[in-house]
């Protein structure tokens, strides 16, 4: 009995080891229950009764000829990559099938949906207006459905190239291209150079400007420096006119002074050369020579000077002809 035991326990080690595996990280354990698609979560999983799906993503490739407006021939690439969507396991086991190749016949369908949609974007449109990017983004609009369909989601899709197949139009679009680019280059050398004026023109114009403001600024300067130097030299002339008044006023004083005293003449530093050379020189003349100055006090002052002199003379010689 024992025995019998330890051998049913041997095989239920031997079948553990035989039928369960461990779930890998990138893998998707599909099992089926009532019908309907399930995902187990455990790290152990039975392989006869699971479906282990890999989780990375699995690429794309295809080459499509289309037609444009007018029946032109068109030629686009497409490169991408799709993986399980985890939301529609459903739809991708039944597109697919209960296999580990289910992703890529998914992927396939993908890429027979794609074709169709890059011929009916090329045959709306003109070959002229036809672009890559236009054709992308038409592309990722449509491909949302992948999903719901075929239970992977378009992870990344580029449109590689999209070129006619006649090479004559294709050099022709290849011309009208560069004369584009040459025309968008050449205007936007213009607007450059239109900038570049404007900009000295603006920059000329506030120098100007700044110069103006600075030659005004001087001259206003100057106009005060020579405010302030008339004003010093009025009052300079103003104190000079004081002082001759003042100097006028003395002298009139004086002569009055004078007039009233006419014997303070002899007193006068005139008078005193006068005495002095009468008494050096007997017989000489003697020469007076008033300076501008003096002649300055008027002339009455001069002619009581003179008559006083006189005078003074005669009673001098008188006094000698006595002794």
């Amino acid at each position: 009995m024992e025995v019998l035991l330890g051998i049913i326990l041997l095989c239920c080690i031997l079948y553990v080891l035989f039928e369960y595996r461990v779930r890998r990280p990138e893998v998707i354990v599909l099992y089926e229950s009532n019908g309907k698609i399930g995902i187990r979560r455990g790290s152990f999983y039975p392989r006869h009764f699971s479906l282990a799906l890999k989780r990375t993503t699995q690429p794309i490739q295809l080459t499509v000829d289309g037609t444009a407006a007018g029946n032109l021939g068109v030629r686009v690439k497409l490169i991408g990559s799709v993986a399980p969507s985890l939301e529609n396991i459903q739809a991708l086991i039944r597109v697919g099938g209960w296999n580990g190749d289910a992703v890529s016949r998914a992927a396939e369908e993908v890429q027979i949906v794609l074709q169709g949609l890059v011929k009916e974007y090329t045959e709306r449109n003109d070959i002229n207006s036809l672009s890559s990017q236009a054709l992308l983004e038409y592309l990722l609009s449509k491909c949302s459905i992948t999903k719901e369909k075929f239970g992977v989601e378009l992870i990344s899709l580029v449109v590689q190239s999209l070129e006619p197949t006649d090479s004559q139009i294709a050099e022709a679009l290849r011309q009208q291209e560069q004369a584009r680019i040459l025309e968008k280059t050449e205007r936007l050398n213009n607007e450059a150079r239109t900038a570049a004026a404007k900009a000295k023109f603006k920059a000329d114009e506030e120098i100007a400007e700044m110069e103006h403001a600075l030659e005004m600024k001087k001259a206003e300067l100057k106009a005060k420096q020579l405010e302030q130097e008339s004003a010093i030299a009025y009052k300079q002339l103003k104190d000079e006119l004081e002082r001759n008044r003042m100097r006028l006023a003395f002298e009139r004083e004086e002569l009055e002074m004078l007039k009233s005293s006419p014997e303070l003449l002899m007193l006068t530093p005139q008078a005193a050369r006068l005495a002095e050379a009468s008494q050096n020189l007997k017989n000489a003349r003697t020469v007076i020579s008033l300076t501008p100055q003096d002649l300055s006090r008027g002339a009455e002052l001069l002619t009581m000077f003179q008559t006083l002199l006189t005078k003074a003379m005669e009673q001098k010689h008188t006094q000698r002809e006595k002794k």
